[in-house]
């Protein structure tokens, strides 16, 4: 009952129930974080807002391109799978609004779990569980600031770094890095991995000030 009221909800500002189109199933492609395209029909994922394709996110006191990285991880999600999409509606750009699933899994609901997109509670509040889940994991956006997308299309930027705030200045200049079996280790100016150690901040990986605050973050002193 609850999806349907939601879903009713998100109709009202697109097209009445009468005029609701049969499924739409098949492989997809990627246009950007919350939109794709399986054959000719370009739909938007609902109940849903991820990152703008040219919008930034900031992490460890860096800029880092989360709306690409949104779209990135849906390609991999969708990618050679069959998508299977229930139409809820039609927005305001005449693109079909529905909740699509890959091998049975809601992909919005996979989104905003990993924290590549929002929850769109102006229409929907379908993954609201799903939001606070990765927001207290800090997973994809939750990780650092970020702007909704609705108020990024509206203008809204973040506000410039600090000079307090850059952790690539000569006071933070301790690596943290996530290697490629996971484990978190930060690297000292001094150690041998220092100047080979590139930090990605699409990664989760950040610089730090101290010691104490790589600790305390999770991460682990380099043994070399």
């Amino acid at each position: 009952m609850v999806r349907t009221i939601a879903a009713c909800v998100f109709l009202s500002i697109v097209v009445p129930w009468g005029t609701v189109h049969p499924d739409v199933s098949g492989r997809a492609s990627v246009i950007d974080g919350d939109t794709i395209e399986v054959g000719e029909s370009r739909i938007r994922l609902h109940g849903i807002d991820a990152p703008e394709s040219e919008q930034l996110c900031r992490a460890g006191g860096t800029s880092w391109r989360c709306g690409r990285q949104a779209s990135v991880a849906l390609a991999g999600r969708v990618d050679g799978r069959l998508v299977v999409c229930e139409e809820r509606g039609r927005d305001r750009y005449g693109r079909i609004v529905a909740l699509c699933r890959a091998d049975g899994h809601d992909l919005g609901a996979w989104l905003v779990s990993r924290g590549w997109a929002l929850a769109y509670s102006r229409y929907s509040t379908d993954y609201a569980t799903e939001e606070a889940s990765a927001r207290a994991a800090r997973r994809g956006v939750w990780r650092g600031e970020f702007v909704p997308p609705w108020d990024w299309r509206s203008g809204v930027r973040l506000p410039p770094l600090r000079h307090e705030d850059k952790r690539d200045d000569d006071s933070c200049r301790i690596k943290g890095n996530i290697s490629r079996g996971g484990e978190r280790i930060y690297h000292l100016p001094a150690g041998q991995y220092y100047d080979r150690t590139r930090i990605d901040p699409a990664k989760g990986e950040r610089w730090f000030c101290t010691e104490g605050e790589a600790r305390a973050a999770g991460w682990r002193r380099s043994r070399r």
